[in-house]
């Protein structure tokens, strides 16, 4: 890990699967989270567990079909509209990103402006 971080941030990685960390870390409403996978067994997990959070803020990765197919997928498995409703997605301000580094920064936008109270 200091191989990639040379400062104190992050403060802790954890390699575990979504239920484990979010017990061990429970969201609270100084949490803003962020779930990037793309992959539903390990994303879907994590929302469901954030969306009955007191989380701040809930965003995922993905195209609008792929959150209408997660949306679905949450529903299916008894959340409502509005507990699914919460997810910010797809993910980030529309600024027209195309890099990893545009996209990070429409994300860290987003969560600013949601932050503040704005969105």
């Amino acid at each position: 890990v200091k191989e990639r971080f040379s400062s104190a941030v992050p403060d802790v990685i954890e390699s575990v699967w979504p239920d484990a960390a979010l017990r061990e870390f429970p969201a609270d409403e100084n949490t803003f989270a962020v779930v990037l996978t793309h992959d539903p067994k390990i994303d879907d997990v994590a929302l469901g567990i954030l969306i009955c959070s007191n989380a701040k803020y809930i965003g995922a990765l993905g195209s609008k079909a792929t959150h209408e197919q997660r949306r679905a997928r949450l529903i299916e498995k008894g959340f409502t509209p509005s507990e699914v409703g919460r997810i910010h997605a797809p993910i980030g301000l529309k600024i027209g990103a195309k890099s990893p580094a545009e996209i990070a920064l429409s994300i860290m936008a987003e969560i600013v402006k949601v932050q503040r109270g704005e969105g």
